[in-house]
């Protein structure tokens, strides 16, 4: 009761300020999100700091050094984010800036809530989710155009798996037409080094594996037509082995030039490593786990 008693005193006090005050802005940060479902950084026990170091994941010097590592963690919560709602208190600052008593919300916030909810004077600090600008050139691009990534779970084995995606000889002839694959390989064999050439009629697409832990995980570059961008294949196993999920994630890498053929194109570019995928699980040929 008592407690009950306070916070209505804080909140009557609030309310005297506001009305007596001659300008108000607010500042958010992560907590206003919280009861839209989307988790703050340091709540003990459900903060995203409590199983990961921010300075690995989250830190500019973390992008520059492992992008694939940083888009690991990120880009699956920012895809997660774009489905989130405003909640109340997000609300509750739309109507005190359309009743004339708030300027304007400053957030820490990248999940673009105060946005959906109808700020109409808002500031980003941190930015948002909306686009990804490049940090050589600051061309700015849309998250999807971004980035891609593709997902399924199937019957078969992460070894299976692993062959379909990565033997020239047996395998890879799946992909939307590949009319030929020519191959160096470092002394060691197929694997970091290795440098492939997909032939797509008059066009020639080349790959090189900077990443490769047979037959779980592997990193390779590649120059296309679009410019230069980074493809990640995870495989995790299902039932024990004998099911696997694939993640197949596509990071362009290209500047400027790249951003803005995006723009022209990044749709048709989404809709082909779709068919791509499509293809590689019929080429695996194994139903989809239910």
């Amino acid at each position: 009761m008592a407690g009950g008693v306070a916070v209505g005193l804080e909140r009557a006090r609030l309310a005297e300020l506001v009305r007596g005050a001659r300008s108000v802005v607010a500042l958010t940060g992560a907590g206003i999100s919280v009861p839209s479902g989307i988790p703050d950084f340091r709540t003990p026990r459900t903060g995203l700091w409590e199983t990961v170091d921010p300075m690995q994941v989250a830190h500019i010097d973390a992008f520059r050094s492992d992008p694939v590592r940083f888009w690991d963690f990120y880009g699956k919560r920012f895809a997660t984010l774009g489905a989130k709602e405003p909640n109340g208190a997000h609300g509750a600052l739309v109507a005190m800036e359309r009743a004339g008593m708030l300027e304007a919300v400053i957030t820490q916030n990248i999940d673009m809530l105060h946005r959906k909810a109808g700020t109409r004077e808002l500031i980003e600090v941190h930015g948002s989710i909306e686009s990804c600008s490049c940090p050589s050139c600051g061309e700015s691009v849309s998250r999807e155009q971004a980035r891609f990534l593709f997902e399924a779970d199937v019957r078969a084995s992460p070894q299976e798996v692993w062959d379909a995606m990565t033997d020239p000889a047996a395998g890879m002839r799946w992909r939307v037409g590949v009319d030929d694959i020519r191959e160096r390989n470092p002394g060691g064999g197929r694997g970091v080094g290795t440098v492939t050439h997909c032939v797509h009629g008059g066009t020639t697409i080349e790959q090189e594996i900077v990443d490769w832990l047979p037959p779980r995980h592997y990193t390779f570059r590649e120059r296309n037509p679009a410019g230069a961008c980074e493809w990640t294949v995870s495989l995790a196993p299902l039932d024990e082995d004998s099911a696997t999920h694939i993640e197949w994630r596509v990071a362009l890498r290209g500047g400027r030039g790249q951003a803005l053929l995006m723009r022209l194109v990044g749709r048709k570019m989404g809709t082909t490593l779709q068919a791509n995928f499509d293809a590689l699980l019929a080429h695996v040929g194994h139903t989809a786990v239910a």
